[in-house]
């Protein structure tokens, strides 16, 4: 009956749990909850998380549920989304003795971020049954002890919880003793020891009972203690507690040995009967361990550090005991205060890296939760980012925050990150840990690349060899791998398309520029070109610069002479002089054109042969030719200026121009001359002639004297007149003259000939050996007639006899002194040939005289035959023009004809063209030399 009636309570509480549970619901309406038995098999399903959750299964491998717990209780199936155990649960171990035991932990799911929130109830097994501390009590009972007096027993312990745990205290059947239940504050059970009569020690002096304490599990579970009972002589005094209760505050921080209460018992009886010790009764475990009673003082102290987090509260028993085992209790209610003694704890779920720099503002990096086992505002966390100003933490649910990012980040300014965290709780003084979290940030191709240089600007010399470098261009890329490779081309420039390739190429790689060619800086002086880097980025970056090639020139071309120059046909062209020209005559000019630039270009004219040194002066700059002195009655009418031409560069190159002058006062005086005169040989073929004559008359000479000398010692006879050259009588009109010496050929000789002129004819007479007399001052020596050279001895015969059968031309044929090519007017050209200030002024004027000289080689225009100014008005003054320039296409004698070409229908009976007559001619007739 009385089993019956203690099995009760059990099976209500049965009943009325599933009204309980939706009570805890809707405390936590934001759980799910499932409730499982203790002691379940490793991989029992607990329930279908993913279906709870409403979760599609075909998405469960990208959401990659997982629990985060501190202990791995559970596990998620990630294939069918079960919530399975994961290792063995006993209640007994997670909740001790509390009614209720629920497992609360996070289920995590990404892509989005979710947290679930997740209580697994567990429910009490009867796998533990009844247990006594003591096998064997023993009690010392005075015979004199009324009926009704309790005796406290220790309580069976039973680690089962609700209708599983101890419900009933049974008592072997017996006259004297019967047991009762007795509380304590806390709600724990323990059996008290009842006498129901009195003790006879002379009847029954020790009685053994046994003590059966019952569970209420299905089937119940019991444990036994045996019970002895020794029946003593009277005590009739217990000691006695001043009170029943007492109540203790203590703060968890106290050290060990700290004193917390002295309890205090009196005993009215004398003697040995009033000694009374004390000692703890019906405590638990945890009492004896945290603190300490002293058996004869009765004064309790601490054990061990206290713990807020492991126990807020205890309940202490003492028993206060005389040698005649009459006993007393008191209880103590000890209270623990919290301090704030616990670090809040940071734990890192999950971290996103690398994280790309181009990633968007409130990009989830980590998910962070905070934990302080610390109650109140000790336990209150807030957590915040230390330093890094580029990330801030957002408060997700409940203990989680969410790490995101707060500005745009970039690789190349910072390439990692080391983010501290700090999590502080608000206690006094508060209490602070952190965590770091290093953050790798991965690389975007968003930079382009950047050259070294706005510009460049590179000087190359023409004549350079192909494939010669000539500049290299450089740029930088602070992005990585591919996004950082720059490769380099050639995408414009103000060259052909065509022809561009022909030019100059470069290596996409090093950027180094080539040129394909050898450049000429007549004929390109510039160019421009623009460059392109890009990288190998998707998509890639491009960055442009422009180059600007300067040839510069090298003195690769000799000067041309434009004025005078040889006729289609191979004649010279003569310049006519006043007979009675003054010193300082403008006679004509040299004009020669350089294609090179700079000091290349810059000419000057030197006198390399001349008839007579003396006559003529040539303005080193100007190329202007004047006479120096008057003629005289001894000057040859004919003369030959041999000029060079050099260029100011080094080495220089140099050109030559051969002038040929007459002096006359008409055109007429000169035409008979140039009738007679047959094609210009060749200079060349002539000296090779000269050369073989001279030769030869040197043999015969010498052999001459040979055989004089020969003669002479034979005969003793007078001196032979057979050197009949050098005897009177000869010939008439004796003319002199020498062989040039042409620097420029290859033997550089002078050779003394005697020529003659007759019949106002000048021909080359070879001297017999005669016996004649010839008259002295007809000999070779009998006058002046050597006319020393600038460069050696040379003189050049022309004809010097006027023509008598000619017709006097028209008296308007000659220019006026101011007429000539020279400087405007009458001026003397400057004969320190000041060079223009600036290379533009250079190219201009190379320009205008090379524009002349095109005109001149086409045939479509003489030296001032045209209707231009020869490009020369620049140099020689605004009046230079056509009308000062003599067209030398006019009054040409025709060797052979009684002909004169001109422009109009002039003819040679005297009358003059339509057009006055210049005062230069072809020469007819071989010059003799």
């Amino acid at each position: 009956m009385r089993r019956g009636s203690g099995s009760g309570p059990a099976w209500w509480l049965q009943v009325l749990s599933p009204f309980l549970l939706p009570l805890f619901h809707g405390a936590l309406a934001d759980q799910i909850r499932y409730s499982i038995p203790e002691e379940l098999a490793k991989n029992s399903m607990v329930g279908n998380l993913a279906k709870d959750l409403g979760l599609s299964v075909q998405n469960l491998p990208t959401r990659k549920l997982r629990v985060s717990a501190e202990k791995d209780y559970f596990t998620v199936n990630p294939e069918s989304g079960d919530l399975l155990v994961g290792d063995r649960i006993d209640r007994e171990q997670v909740c001790g003795k509390q009614p209720q035991c629920v497992l609360e932990f996070d289920i995590v799911a990404e892509k989005p971020l979710n947290i679930f929130h997740v209580a697994v109830i567990l429910q009490d097994v009867n796998d533990n049954a009844p247990l006594f501390k003591q096998s064997e009590v023993d009690l010392n009972i005075g015979e004199s002890t009324k009926p009704g007096k309790a005796f406290p027993l220790d309580p069976a312990l039973d680690l089962d919880a609700g209708s599983n745990s101890l419900q009933k205290y049974y008592l072997t059947d017996n006259e004297y003793f019967e047991v009762t239940e007795k509380e304590t504050p806390d709600g724990r059970k323990y059996p008290e020891l009842i006498l129901k009569r009195f003790l006879d020690r002379e009847e029954h002096n020790f009685h053994q009972l046994v003590l059966t304490a019952v569970d209420g599990g299905d089937p119940p579970r019991s444990g036994t203690t045996q019970i002895r009972i020794q029946v003593t002589d009277i005590n009739d005094n217990p000691p006695m507690f001043s009170q029943d209760v007492f109540s203790v505050t203590l703060r968890e921080d106290v050290p060990p040995g700290f004193s917390v209460l002295q309890v205090t018992a009196t005993d009215q009886d004398e003697g040995v009967n009033a000694e009374i010790t004390y000692s703890f009764h019906n405590v638990d475990e945890q009492v004896e361990r945290f603190f300490n009673l002293d058996k004869r003082t009765g004064e309790i102290t601490t054990k061990d550090n206290l713990d807020f987090e492991t126990a807020k509260s205890y309940t202490l028993n003492v028993e206060a005991k005389d040698p005649g085992d009459l006993a007393s209790h008191c209880s103590i209610q000890v209270k623990i205060l919290d301090e704030n003694d616990c670090v809040p704890e940071v734990i890192v779920t999950s971290v996103f890296s690398p994280l790309p720099e181009d990633s968007p503002l409130g990009t989830v990096i980590a998910l962070i939760k905070t934990r302080d086992r610390d109650s109140g505002e000790n336990g209150d966390v807030y957590c915040h980012v230390l330093g890094n100003e580029e990330f801030v933490l957002k408060s997700s649910s409940k203990n989680y925050y969410k790490l995101v990012t707060d500005r745009t980040l970039d690789r190349e300014s910072i390439p990692e990150y080391n983010v501290t965290i700090v999590a502080a709780d608000r206690g006094k003084p508060p209490l602070s840990s952190n965590v770091i979290i290093t953050l790798h940030i991965s690389d975007v191709n968003d930079n382009a690349p950047v050259f070294h240089q706005a510009s460049y600007l590179v000087h190359v010399a023409e004549n350079n060899p192909p494939g010669t470098s000539i500049a290299q261009v450089s740029a930088s890329d602070p992005d990585l791998g591919s996004n950082g490779l720059i490769s380099y081309s050639i995408i414009a420039s103000d060259l052909e398309p065509r022809a561009l390739s022909s030019f100059v190429s470069v290596n996409q790689d090093s950027g180094v520029v080539f040129a394909q060619r050898a450049f000429d800086h007549e004929q390109l002086r510039s160019f421009q070109l623009t460059l392109q880097a890009r990288d190998h980025g998707s998509p890639s970056l491009s960055a442009n610069v422009s180059m600007r090639v300067l040839v510069g020139d090298r003195n690769d071309n000799a000067p041309r002479v434009l004025y005078p120059t040889l006729e289609p046909d191979g004649s010279a062209l003569f310049d006519m002089v006043p007979r009675a020209a003054e010193p300082g005559y403008l006679v004509t000019k040299v004009v020669a054109v350089d294609a090179d630039s700079g000091h290349n270009a810059w000419l000057s004219y030197h006198v390399l042969q001349a008839s007579d040194p003396g006559l003529f002066s040539l303005g080193l700059r100007t190329g202007e030719v004047r006479t120096a002195r008057a003629l005289g009655d001894r000057d040859s009418a004919r003369q030959r200026l041999l000029v060079a031409v050099r260029d100011g560069g080094q080495p220089p190159l140099s050109a030559t121009a051969t002038l040929h002058l007459i002096f006359a006062d008409s055109l007429q005086e000169v035409l008979p001359d140039l009738s007679d005169d047959p094609l210009p040989s060749d200079p060349q073929s002539e000296l090779q002639f000269y050369l073989v004559v001279a030769l030869a008359l040197i043999s015969v000479l010498f052999l001459l004297a040979v055989i004089l000398a020969i003669a002479l010692r034979l005969r003793h006879s007078s001196r032979s007149a057979a050197w009949g050259c050098f005897q009177p009588g000869l010939s008439s009109n004796l003319a002199t003259g020498v062989l040039p010496n042409y620097n420029e050929g290859t033997l550089p000789y002078s050779y003394n000939v005697c020529i003659a002129s007759q019949s106002a004819k000048t021909e080359f007479n070879f001297l017999n050996v005669t016996p004649e007399v010839t008259p002295q001052d007809l000999l070779c020596g009998g006058e002046d007639s050597w006319v020393p050279g600038t460069l050696g001895d040379t003189h050049v015969p022309f004809v010097s006899d006027s023509i008598s059968k000619q017709a006097p031309p028209n008296t308007d044929w000659r220019f006026s002194q101011a007429q000539r090519p020279g400087t405007s007017g009458s001026q003397n050209g400057d004969e320190t040939g000041t060079w223009p200030n600036n290379q533009f002024d250079t190219e201009m004027l190379q320009a205008m005289i090379l524009a002349s000289a095109s005109e001149a080689a086409d045939g479509s225009s003489t030296l001032g035959g045209g209707a231009g100014t020869m490009g020369l008005s620049a140099r020689y003054g605004p009046q230079f023009t056509l009308q000062h320039v003599p067209d030398y296409r006019q009054n040409v004698y025709i060797p052979g004809s009684n002909a004169t070409l001109t422009n109009a229908a002039g003819k040679r009976d005297g009358k003059a063209p339509a057009g006055g007559n210049g005062n230069k001619k072809k020469s007819g007739k071989k010059e003799k030399k």
